[in-house]
Parts: structure tokens; sequence; C-alpha cells
């Protein structure tokens, strides 16, 4: 009869037990005093390796404290650079003081932020959560409009106790991948420009781009704001005056795109992010859905990050996605 293959996935079986050793027999030393004393009162006998009590064995380790803005941004509430600004213009205050640029704070902490009472957990019990958006054209990323528009946020789940905080913005006439995340750390980690992560773009743009064009993208071109430039610059494909190119920068300026573009005479007409660090915009979701990683998918991001990954990480709600080849996000759409 053929043996059963022993999957990589699951732990192997217990080992068989080996039997017992002889123990010598030694002759018991007669009972102290104080042992003698204590079998005549009743008293449990001492013998200096009694287990350790519940309450020490479950006793948490200390919380260490963190900068106050820091800690306002994993909790939601704007990110640090805005933290940092309300906390200056005295908007914040810790146990009934106003607050400084550079105190810390702890979970035990009387937070207020505009009179309203801001509730912190301690790292260890802190749920991260990430959402994958694909942003429709004609929506923007705030949470308010004067306007009126419709805005991404209107399309997110709510949550208790926590704000969805968007790893950077698309602006209104360009569609793609948007993450979210309860993790005001991990957003800071994939914003900031000095970590230098990959945003790749799918760009149409009407009109030829020449080699010297090309050149002028990689090379460097100096826009208002600073000199920009293009990581890579792959055709993919088109026809007509309309082709399309893969691109990556590393920065999240705004409409840093379409401006490099304009500054070589070439007009974008349609732009779609499709990957942001590790993470690809999956090719199942369609333009105004959502999908949020799963469990193995947060604890991998978190690890690319840099970021310890809480204790208590719970399955989420949503239908989650595949990790796969292809990055964070991706799976087959096979049925």
């Amino acid at each position: 009869m053929p043996t059963r293959r022993r999957s990589p996935l699951r732990p192997p079986s217990k080992p068989a037990a080996k039997p017992a050793r002889q123990k010598p027999v030694t002759t018991q030393p007669a009972p102290s005093a104080a042992a003698s004393q204590a079998e005549e009162t009743g008293q449990p006998r001492r013998t200096g390796h009694e287990p350790e009590t519940r309450a020490k064995r479950w006793q948490a380790e200390p919380e260490a404290p963190i900068k106050l803005h820091k800690a306002l941004a994993d909790a939601g509430i704007g990110s640090r650079r805005d933290m940092e600004a309300w906390i200056a213009e005295g908007r914040v205050t810790v146990n009934d003081q106003t607050a400084k640029v550079g105190d810390r704070v702890t979970s035990r902490d009387v937070i207020k932020v505009s009179g309203r009472r801001v509730y912190l957990r301690p790292a260890a019990e802190k749920r991260v959560r990430v959402l994958l958006y694909h942003k429709q054209e004609g929506e923007i990323v705030s949470r308010d409009d004067p306007k009126g528009r419709a805005t991404v946020f209107e399309q997110l789940p709510k949550i208790r106790g926590a704000k969805w905080v968007s790893v950077g913005r698309l602006d209104f006439n360009t569609e793609g991948l948007m993450i979210f995340t309860t993790s005001g750390e991990l957003a800071n980690r994939m914003m900031h420009p000095r970590f230098e992560v990959e945003r790749e773009y799918a760009v149409r743009v009407l009109g030829e781009l020449t080699p010297d064009m090309q050149q002028q993208l990689l090379q460097g071109i100096e826009l208002e704001d600073g000199e920009a430039r293009l990581e890579s610059l792959v055709e993919a494909g088109g026809e007509g005056v309309n082709r399309w190119w893969k691109t990556v920068i590393l920065e999240g300026r705004y409409r840093e795109v379409r401006r490099l573009f304009d500054a070589v005479g070439v007009k974008v007409s349609r732009l779609i992010r499709t990957r942001y660090g590790p993470v690809a915009l999956p090719p199942q979701l369609k333009r105004g859905q959502k999908q949020e990683l799963d469990e193995a998918e947060v604890r991998a991001l978190l690890k690319w990050a840099g970021i310890a990954t809480p204790q208590r990480q719970i399955r989420p709600k949503l239908p989650a996605a595949k990790v796969l080849r292809g990055g964070i996000g991706t799976r087959n759409t096979r049925r």
C-alpha cells in the first residue's frame, strides 16, 4: 500500500514516544523540622520551585511612550505633518494641558483634539487593515469637497475606533490603484520621499514620443517645484496617434507625470496607476470596486515596510486578495 506524501505546509507528526528511563532508587532524607511543623499545622510545604502566580505570568510589558504626532497619525486622525501643525497651533491637549511638538504619550493619557477625545490603543492590540480601491476618473481624494464632487472616501466601509488614511493621492482625472490603511506609520513609510517607493503608471499619450524626448524624461526636467524625472519608460503598444507607455516614478508630487510629459510637448490623454511599491492593482478589480488584503498579505506588507506586526491581527470581513508573484493584491481570475 503506497504511503501518503507529507505536505510541506503541514506540521510533521509527533515522534514516537521513547521508553521511560528507570530512575535510580535513592533513600529520601529525613524531613526537616520546618517540614514536620508544616505537616502538623496543615500548611503546604514549600519546595522553592512553585510555579509563578497567574498575575505574574500574564503581566504585560510596560508600554513605551511614543511621540504625540505619531500616535495621532496611527489613530487615523491625519498625516504626521498635519498632526505636527495642529499641535503647534494648540489644538491638541494631553491630560488637560496644551501639548507641545515632541511630547510623548501612552494609551493611558487623556488626549483631545479640538476638544474631542481620542482613544489610543497599545501597539500590541492594534489591528492594521489595508484596503485597495480602483479609483475612477471624476473622483477626488478628499473627505470633503466644497463643490460637492464625489470623493473616494464615500466608497470605503465604515470602521470603528480608527480612520482610513490614504497612501498618496491621485488627481481628479487619474484612475487606478488607491491604497487605504488604518496605520499612519505604514502610510508614512510608503509616502515619504526619503523611502523612494516606486509608483508605476500606464500612460496614454497623443502623438509620438521621440528618442530625444525619452532621454529628457529619464535624465530629468526642471519643473516649477524642482527637478523631476522618470525612473523607467517602456513602450506598451497602441494604435494610431494613441500610444501607451509604462513608467515608474519615486515621488508623489502633484500631477508629476502629466507635467513631465507636458514639458517635452506631449499630451497625456489617460493615466492609470497600476502599482504602488509591492502592491499591484488586481486585474479583476474593476473601476469603483474595493478589496481588502487578508492577514497574510498585511503581514507581508508590514514586513516589507520594516514595521512590527501587531499580535492581534484579525481576519478582514471583506473578500481578500491572494499573494502571487505579481505582487501583493494580485490573484488568478480563473473560475
